[in-house]
């Protein structure tokens, strides 16, 4: 089929399934992969052959990108020890455990392929663990440890990955080595992240000091940033993944977005929903598309006793291994935690049995270990084959597909009733922010006012201020957005700009001094920019028809 077809046909579906999972009670991947896999299953259906290194290059950087820049940096900063336990500890303890268990459970693997196996599992899936996991029935601290952990264990297990990977094809495996690769895969990967930052902060001063800029391109140059932050960290042999999700983390806190004009960052935040949406979208279908190919080719090694049930067991048996071991780490952990917090005359604060048990479930596989998996060399350096890909491809695809059908029928019931009912403290702490920042907007007003002097131009500015005032008062008693003012004299519409501005102004100033001082995080102050944003460019509307 044509490319540019193909494209447009998993677009439509992307678009259909949007509409579809209202009417079906299902996570939104999981529909969007059996919609991929409906397609692909007859002979003359839809069939691609993924380049697993143009894949992770297209699909990778902009999801981890906006997932990281999305996720709150106050809770990754404040849950830093359980996300860093889980990211790179539990992805060694997966390694050990599950490469013992998969060479004893299959003896034909031999044990350097099954620790690539165990590495390319080890990562969880960001977009399918916030797809799949209810942020209402989820307490907010697991969800935030999951959502930190699967930003950061992309890039470990896959390091990990191309070392067993090394270790397959030569026969020998250094552990000396393979640390100080890991480190510098690390290390480097976060400096690439930053300096490509730094490269877009310097495109975007650029594009400003030279005038009349259309909005597109300083969008475009945002949208670069996760790919330009990808290609330093490969070119350097780091971790791309590292260097999109630490490009995604610090563009927030970096001040880049004060290079873009108003338009600009309407444009970016909107085109940047609609991207993840179509890149999920498009990367659970894709993955959907090459499982029929791979159900099809079951391996001999899976089929000696039953050609349907063994390799079924076989599959459920390493998933639930994966599950296990990651329960059995979380608790580990947990214990540890209270330990520790005993130790140091802290107060505890223990998971509990069901809290882990959603936690361990809730650890989904998906796009970036297909993708991880397919990208096994076909020969080893001799020109044999490569031991056992095919059975560790279809092991891999097996294992994604049982951990998203477990994850959707059991989270529901293991997580109802873990959080109580009352006020979300998201939500609250958003209230409690608007009625700051409008406070700020009412003295930063009420000063500008008591500056006009005396006579006619005075009591119109006071008459002015009072009426945006009211606004500001009625978003301080209601919690919500300011109804905007309207005068009927043009010299009252002037003066009513000129205070409104200065009111956003000391809005804007306000929400980020509350989020520097950790008072609200990334979520409450990413909604009451782009609201203050959203109002400053209806004001400027306004002030250019004048």
């Amino acid at each position: 089929m044509d490319v540019a077809v193909f494209i447009l046909v998993v677009l439509a579906f992307v678009a259909l399934s949007g509409a579809l999972v209202r009417l079906v009670r299902v996570p939104l991947p999981v529909l969007q992969i059996a919609i991929g896999a409906a397609l692909a299953w007859p002979a003359k259906g839809l069939h691609v052959e993924i380049d697993s290194e143009l894949f992770l290059l297209v699909f990778i950087p902009p999801l981890l990108f906006g997932d990281a820049f999305a996720a709150p940096k106050r809770e990754l900063i404040e849950l830093r020890r359980p996300i860093l336990d889980l990211a790179v500890g539990l992805v060694f303890f997966t390694i050990v455990g599950f490469g013992y268990a998969l060479h004893w459970l299959v003896p034909t693997i031999p044990l350097a392929v099954a620790f690539a196996l165990a590495a390319v599992l080890s990562p969880t899936d960001a977009v399918a663990v916030s797809s799949i996991v209810d942020r209402n029935v989820v307490p907010a601290r697991l969800m935030h440890i999951l959502e930190g952990e699967s930003l950061l264990n992309d890039a470990s297990g896959l390091v990990m990955f191309r070392f067993a990977v090394a270790a397959a094809l030569t026969g020998s495996f250094s552990f000396a080595a393979a640390s100080l690769s890991f480190l510098y895969a690390v290390a480097a990967g976060i400096l690439a992240g930053i300096a490509a930052l730094f490269v877009a902060a310097k495109a975007l001063q650029v594009l400003g000091r030279i005038g009349g800029t259309p909005a597109g391109a300083q969008v475009l140059v945002m949208v670069l940033l996760p790919f330009v932050a990808y290609l330093i960290a490969e070119h350097v042999g780091a971790s791309g993944i590292l260097a999109a999700v630490t490009a995604g983390l610090v563009t927030g806190t970096s001040g880049i977005f004060r290079h873009l004009s108003v338009s600009a960052r309407i444009q970016a935040m909107s085109l940047w929903s609609m991207l993840t949406f179509v890149f999920n979208g498009a990367l659970f279908i894709l993955l959907g598309l090459q499982l029929p190919d791979i159900i099809r080719r079951v391996p001999p090694e899976l089929t000696s006793r039953h050609w349907l049930f063994e390799p079924v067991l076989t599959v459920l048996i390493l998933t639930l291994c994966v599950i296990g071991l990651r329960f059995l780490w979380i608790w580990i952990g947990d214990m540890a935690s209270m330990i520790a917090a005993r130790l140091g005359k802290r107060k505890a604060e223990p998971f509990g049995f069901r809290v882990r048990l959603a936690g361990s479930v809730a650890g989904v596989r998906g796009a970036i270990t297909l993708a991880g998996i397919l990208s096994l060399p076909l020969a080893l350096q001799d020109g044999s084959p490569f031991p056992a890909r095919d059975v560790v491809i279809f092991l891999a695809a097996g294992v994604i597909i049982c951990s998203l059908v477990i994850a959707s029928l059991a989270l529901p019931g293991i997580a109802r009733g873990l959080v109580e009912p009352g006020e979300d403290p998201g939500a609250a702490e958003e209230r409690r922010a608007r009625a700051g920042a409008a406070k700020a907007a009412i003295a930063k007003i009420e000063s500008l006012a008591s500056e006009g002097g005396e006579g006619e131009a005075a009591e119109a500015r006071l008459a002015v201020a009072d009426s945006i005032v009211a606004g500001y008062r009625r978003r301080i008693a209601a919690s919500d957005e300011a109804e905007e003012a309207r005068a009927e004299a043009r010299e009252s519409g002037r003066l009513e700009l000129e205070l409104r501005h200065a009111g956003i102004e000391a809005e804007r100033a306000a929400v980020r001094a509350m989020f520097r001082t950790r008072q609200i995080n990334d979520h409450t102050m990413r909604a009451l920019l782009s609201e203050i944003t959203l109002t400053e460019a209806l004001l400027k509307s306004r002030r250019d028809r004048k």
